[in-house]
């Protein structure tokens, strides 16, 4: 016989973030001795991403940093600090401008 269910739900943290739909992350990627490449991130512990080439290097950060952040969020677990902030730094943009005569 099942037990019934309890009425209240575990309450999850909302989070900005995963609302955003998408973050930039910083990424170094250096040469391996051996040939291939690694891509490690400031902004998320523990990235470590292995490759061929530059190009796979950073594929597979971008999906293992997607997963990183997912499960933090999935879990409930604090965001690295990169992520946390509350409000949003100021950025600057350069963008055209059209003159008409």
């Amino acid at each position: 016989m099942r037990k019934p269910r309890s009425a209240k739900k575990r309450a999850r943290p909302v989070n900005r973030l995963a609302e955003v739909g998408e973050v930039a992350i910083r990424l170094r990627v250096s040469a391996l001795e051996g040939g291939g490449y690694v891509a490690t991130s400031p902004d998320l512990p523990g990235l470590v991403a292995e490759g061929r080439s530059v190009t796979e290097a950073v594929e597979i950060a971008q999906g293992l940093g997607r997963k990183l952040l997912e499960s933090c969020i999935e879990h409930g677990d604090p965001l690295p600090p990169a992520f946390a902030r509350t409000r949003p730094e100021p950025r600057d943009f350069i963008v055209p401008v059209a003159i008409g005569r």
